[in-house]
This record gives C-alpha cells, sequence and structure tokens, in this order.
C-alpha cells in the first residue's frame, strides 16, 4: 500500500508507536520501507489489515495524530462489524465536537459514535453503562456545543445526592461547601470545554446551573397561592391535572401536571407597580436587564435567590418581566347593561336609589354616549351639568314600569351604591376584551385622563374613592396586558376643596391609579382625551420590574407544569412565572441512584426547545435499602416512545486506562456467577467479552 507523503509521519506514530502497536494487534506482518506498506500473512488476516489500514491513513490525511488508542479503536470497531453497518472508523474518530486550546473532544468508539448522534435526533437520550465510557463527558461536550451554537439558552447539570451517606444538612459548612465537592465533577468537565474565568460569569447568570437533584423538585408556590384560569383566579392548590389556566397570550392552557412540594421557605416577589405573588427559592422567573434589550438578547430564566441582593444596577431596577402578549381571553358572558354606559355610570352616575338614576357631566358628548348606549332610556338635561336617564314611556304604559337602568342595576347588585362602595361587577371583569375594554374606556373618559410632560410618553391616570372600584380598574388594565399602580390620598389632613364658595371637607380616602397600556389599546372614547393622549404618541410601552424580594415564612408548597409553548402561566397581580425548563440541554447524572419518583419528576420538567440526557450505571445503584431505581425501571416504562432514545454502552467503549475495562468485566463475572443473580439478564450487555482476534475470525 502506497502511504501518502504528508500522513506517513502521522501513522506511524512517535518512535514508530503506532506501527508497533498495529503489528501486535493484527495476524498480518506489516513492514514499512519509504512510504511502502506491505502486508503479509493468509489472505483473510492481509485483507483485515488493509482495512484498518485504510483507515488509519484516512485519519492521517485529516490532519490527526494515529495514536496507539486510535489503532487499538479502528482494530476494535472493524472486528466487531462496525464496518458491515456502515459505520467507518474514520469517520467516529474524526468527529469533532468542541475544540479549545488544541484540545479536541470526538468519540472513539462506535457506539459513542452512535450516543452522540442519538442525542441530535431525540429529546431523550438515556446513556446506561459502567464507569469510564464517556456518557456524562459527551453529554457535557453536546451541551455546550448547543449554548455555543445558540441551540439552547442555557444548561442545567444535576446529580442525585445520596452518595454522601448523610443528610446535606448535617455536614459541616455552608450549603455551598456541602454540596459543591459532591458536583466537583461535573465544574471539572466544565473546566476542560470552556474558559475558566467565563465559567463564573455562565453560573451567575444563570446560563449554567449546577445543582443536586433535590433542588430541581422546589420550583413551587403556597398551596393557596393564587392562578389565573378562564373562570377567574383560583388557589393553585385546587388545580388538577387537565385544568386550564393562562398563559402568556392570553389564551387558556391545559395544567399538564401537579406536584406537591411539601413544607418550604417562601419569598413575597414584587413588583414596582405593587404586583406581589409568594413562591419559594428555587422558583424560576422570565426576566431580562437593561443590557439584555440594547443587545437584543433573549429573556434569561433565573431562580428567586438568584436575584436576591441583585435586584438594582446603580439606581435602576435591573430585572424586568415579561406582560401579556395579548389580552386574556376569557369565556363570553351576558350583561345586563352596555359595558361603555357602565363604565360612565360608575364614573359620574347617581345610583343611591333615592332618586331616578341621573348623570353629572360638562362635555356633553358624554351625555350623547349614554343616551345612545342605553336603549329604552332618554338622557334629559336636567341643569346645566346634570342629567335624568327616564324610561321612555309608549301608549298604554303604566307607570309603575321599573326604568331599565334601575333594573340593571339592582341586577348587579350597584343600585343603591355610593362613589366610596362602587364596583366592578365580575360578570364585566371577567368577559372577552372588548367588554372589558369599553368600561375601561367609560371610567376613564369620566375620571381619568391623560397626563402629559416633556419629552415623555402620556400616562393615564385615574381617580376614585372606592378601594373596590379602584382594585377593578387595576384588573382590568393587567389583563389587557397594561401596568397599574395606585397610591392613596388619606382624607384626614387633606386640604378642604371648594364648592359654590364654602369648604368641602374629604370625607374618604382618594386612590389615584397610574396606566399605562400597550400600543393598540385606545383607553379613551372622548375626543378631547383621545386627541391629547395620541398628540403625545400615546402612552409608551409598559414595563414591570422586581421591586423587592422578601423572606415570608414557610408555607406547604404545590408545583405545576402547563402545555404553553413558554411554560408561562399567570399567577397573582398578573405576574407571569413558570416551573418548568425552556431552550435548556440537560443533563441528570448517576442517575440510577434516583428512585422512580424522582426520575419522573426529573423528566416532566422537559419544556419547549429543551433536551434531556439522562446517563448512570446500573451496577452501581447506591440508594438505601430495598429503595427501587428509577433508571433501572424507566425503560420498561418509556421503551417504545417515539422521540426516546436508550444507548448502552458496555466495556469496550471505556476510554480511561485498558485495565478498566477489564475491571469492570471481571466485576460483572463475579456479580452474574455469585452475587447478584438479579443481573443474568444483564450479563450480554455488560458481561465479560471475547478476545478481539476471536470476534474478528
Amino acid at each position: 500500500m502506497a502511504v501518502p507523503d504528508a500522513a506517513l509521519l502521522a501513522l506511524l506514530g512517535r518512535r514508530d508507536e503506532s506501527l508497533r502497536a498495529a503489528e501486535e494487534l493484527l495476524d498480518a506482518d506489516v513492514h514499512v520501507r519509504g512510504n511502502e506498506l506491505t502486508l503479509t500473512g493468509a489472505p483473510s488476516d492481509v485483507a483485515f489489515a488493509e482495512r484498518v489500514f485504510t483507515e488509519l491513513i484516512t485519519l492521517a490525511e485529516r490532519g490527526q495524530q494515529v495514536a496507539p488508542d486510535a489503532v487499538r479503536r479502528t482494530v476494535d470497531m472493524l472486528g466487531n462489524g462496525g464496518e458491515t453497518l456502515g459505520e467507518s472508523p474514520a469517520e467516529v474518530l474524526s468527529l469533532d465536537i468542541l475544540s479549545r486550546r488544541g484540545k479536541t473532544i470526538r468519540p472513539k468508539t462506535l457506539n459513542q459514535k452512535r450516543y452522540v448522534d442519538a442525542i441530535d435526533s431525540n429529546t431523550i437520550v438515556f446513556g446506561i453503562g459502567p464507569a469510564g465510557t464517556g456518557k456524562t463527558y459527551l453529554a457535557m461536550a453536546k451541551a455546550v456545543q448547543a449554548l455555543q451554537n445558540k441551540m439552547v439558552n442555557r444548561i442545567i447539570l444535576t446529580r442525585p445526592a445520596v452518595e454522601a451517606g448523610e443528610r446535606l444538612g448535617y455536614l459541616p459548612g455552608t450549603l455551598f461547601e456541602k454540596i459543591d465537592p459532591y458536583l466537583r465533577p461535573l465544574y471539572d468537565a466544565l473546566h476542560d470545554m470552556l474558559d475558566p474565568e467565563s465559567i463564573p460569569k455562565l453560573i451567575s447568570a444563570g446560563t449554567i446551573e449546577v445543582a443536586p437533584l433535590a433542588y430541581m423538585r422546589g420550583r413551587a408556590q403556597p398551596v393557596s397561592t393564587n392562578v389565573l384560569t378562564p373562570e377567574g383566579f383560583r388557589p393553585i392548590g385546587e388545580l388538577a391535572v387537565g385544568d386550564l389556566v393562562i398563559g402568556s397570550n392570553g389564551e387558556p392552557t391545559p395544567v399538564l401536571g401537579v406536584f406537591p412540594q411539601g413544607e418550604k421557605d417562601v419569598y413575597r416577589v414584587s413588583a414596582q407597580d405593587g404586583a406581589s405573588t409568594l413562591c419559594c427559592g428555587e422558583h424560576l422567573w422570565t426576566v431580562r436587564t437593561a443590557a439584555d434589550r440594547r443587545r437584543d438578547k433573549p429573556w434569561r430564566v433565573l431562580q428567586t435567590t438568584d436575584m436576591i441582593g441583585s435586584l438594582r444596577a446603580v439606581h435602576a431596577r435591573r430585572y424586568e418581566l415579561p406582560l401579556l402578549t395579548a389580552p386574556v381571553q376569557y369565556p363570553e358572558r351576558a350583561v345586563p347593561m352596555d359595558p361603555y354606559a357602565l363604565g360612565l355610570l360608575l364614573g359620574d352616575g347617581c345610583l343611591t336609589g333615592s332618586t331616578t338614576p341621573s348623570f353629572t357631566t360638562a362635555d356633553p358628548e358624554l351625555a350623547v354616549a349614554l343616551d345612545a348606549a342605553l336603549p329604552g332610556v332618554v338622557v334629559r338635561q336636567k341643569t346645566e351639568v346634570g342629567y335624568v336617564l327616564n324610561r321612555v314611556r309608549a301608549a298604554g304604559d303604566v307607570i309603575t314600569l321599573e326604568n331599565p337602568v334601575t333594573g340593571a342595576l339592582r341586577a348587579m347588585r350597584l343600585w343603591g351604591a355610593r362613589s366610596h362602595s362602587k364596583f366592578i361587577p365580575e360578570d364585566y371583569l371577567l368577559n372577552v376584551p372588548a367588554v372589558r375594554l369599553a368600561l375601561l374606556q367609560g371610567l376613564l373618559d369620566t375620571d381619568g385622563g391623560p397626563v402629559t410632560q416633556d419629552d415623555r410618553t402620556c400616562r393615564v391616570q385615574y381617580s376614585t374613592t372606592s378601594p373596590r372600584l379602584r382594585d377593578g380598574v387595576v384588573q382590568l388594565v393587567r389583563s389587557l396586558g397594561g401596568t397599574a399602580s395606585s397610591l392613596c390620598r388619606p382624607a384626614a389632613g387633606r386640604k378642604p376643596g371648594r364648592a359654590k364658595g364654602r369648604d368641602v371637607l374629604h370625607r374618604h380616602d382618594a386612590y389615584v391609579v397610574d396606566i399605562r397600556l400597550p400600543a393598540g389599546v385606545e383607553p379613551f372614547r372622548m375626543v378631547r382625551k383621545r386627541e391629547k393622549y395620541a398628540a403625545a404618541g400615546g402612552g409608551g410601552r409598559p414595563m414591570r420590574f422586581v421591586d423587592s424580594i422578601e423572606p415570608a415564612g414557610r408555607a406547604e408548597t404545590v408545583c405545576i407544569q402547563v402545555a404553553a409553548a413558554d411554560s408561562l402561566y399567570v399567577t397573582e397581580g398578573h405576574l407571569l412565572t413558570h416551573n418548568t425548563l425552556n431552550d435548556a440541554f440537560i443533563i441528570l447524572d448517576e442517575a440510577q441512584n434516583t428512585t422512580p419518583e424522582q426520575m419522573k419528576m426529573f423528566l416532566t420538567r422537559l419544556g419547549f426547545g429543551s433536551r434531556i440526557v439522562v446517563t448512570g450505571d446500573v451496577t452501581q445503584v447506591d440508594l438505601p435499602g430495598s429503595a427501587r431505581s428509577g433508571l433501572r425501571v424507566v425503560r420498561e416504562i418509556l421503551d417504545g416512545i417515539d422521540d426516546v432514545h436508550f444507548a448502552e454502552l458496555t466495556s469496550t467503549d471505556v476510554v480511561r486506562h485498558r485495565l478498566v475495562a477489564d475491571i469492570v468485566d471481571a466485576y460483572a463475572r463475579w456479580d452474574v456467577d455469585s452475587i447478584r443473580p438479579d443481573l443474568r439478564s444483564a450479563a450480554p450487555r455488560n458481561g465479560p467479552q471475547p478476545d478481539r482476534r476471536s470476534r474478528r475470525r
């Protein structure tokens, strides 16, 4: 065989060590003179040696140094029939995954190549095999590759912490000192694949998360925390699989899983607009910083505790929270009165019940609009700013017929309400977006208005003395995708108003609501206010930021998984939060030490755009007592499911010292023959392997 000059030195190796390795492994005699390679021996041995050297020359021509280990693995692959299965050793050994500082990470055996290919083509991959087969190392290399290629936004590495033999709480040191030695192998692998200086930054930014499996469970909220459903807010503890909750797009999305988490420390996360909710320290939040927004970076996912201590960048709030991308879509409900007319009456209507319903306004435009929105009623001007809502009488009507407005207000339990006790009925709050917007427009046309400042966009302010009406307006605005914050002006100590030349004392506290609505949501119908709002460029972009995170004791908690594409759901204050892991590469190492329940919990954390790799050795289970290994039973449960792959690695795939493979085989024989009869069924996979030459022959 003629060896190209450029490949000759790489083929021979240092001090001809690769050539000597080939002579030891092959039955054919090998001689090299100049750039000619001569093979002699039995025809079958020569043919096999020719295939081996053809592959080695191909590797050398690709610029790779052909080490003795590469020679041995090439012989193994061809002897095991890899060529007949369409797998070329040269293709396997030259498949680069990562390269850093002259070191390249690539599969070294046929099974490793198939394992890597399975990670590329399947969402969930189980890598099962003995120690030293590269299960975790290759999975981490694929994770870093996916992160660098922007296929995922974050990497999550986790292990079940049971080998310590003690509960973490009883080990000395801080929490990080307790778990750090156990997770050290994962950190060491990261240092092989990334610049060491960048790893702390990636971990602090939440791009890489390394944690024990137990900390993957705790993404939870107290059972009493309200979650938005198509029927309104419900405690999260009452939800069941199949129930509907509202997602970030305002649409209902089903609950896929409900996972009780037991009693946990909880925190109150508050936004600058007054919205707040309770959650545990490991609960997930989608956030972004001002720098992320400027650089058009994607939203990041952080735990609650990740944000504590870094909520401010100089004086500005650091973490922006997402808002609804569209109004909440509640089912349509029948209402007894036009929503815009109800908004006008809640603002400037007299509903005390002592007289005929009336309306007060200095804008005749509103009186005309009210008249048009109330069939069977005529709005008759009585004074300069006062109007009475009379029933339209037909010939033959008796005088005792009820005024339609009075009847509708009675049906909504608003008849008799005064300025400080008015409220928005539930049938309007939980209705389609058109009804909610029309009601809000009526309220703002009467008791609201645009507020402009130089060089700023226009905001909207609304005032009321009713705390229930204030809360209703805030809920309307937030359900439409906007933000609303309120402040109270106490009646005590306020300067009296003036009416007809005399002082008028304030008898009730006043509430002022600042409102920002998204583009395309018009807050006014009145021409004067609408034109002023438009002239200022609208209300700008509503934004919500994390303002504070405070401990709130302990509570019984639960977490849910939803089917929304971004895994977000609406909780208290219309805050958006989630529990599952989207756009992430997740690796569960040492999975043989999970219970079946833990394995289910972990796999159901899978979010959209994510991949999961589970690695473990079923012969090294450290679970206490009679606990079953989740890795042993998961194959029976998931076998045959599309997009789930089980990769089997054996002692021939060990990439450590060659003696490790012999040790693995020896223990497998000992387990099967004398100690572990339950492993007999696994013997063909991990048991003793025949001699290489006997396999080849």
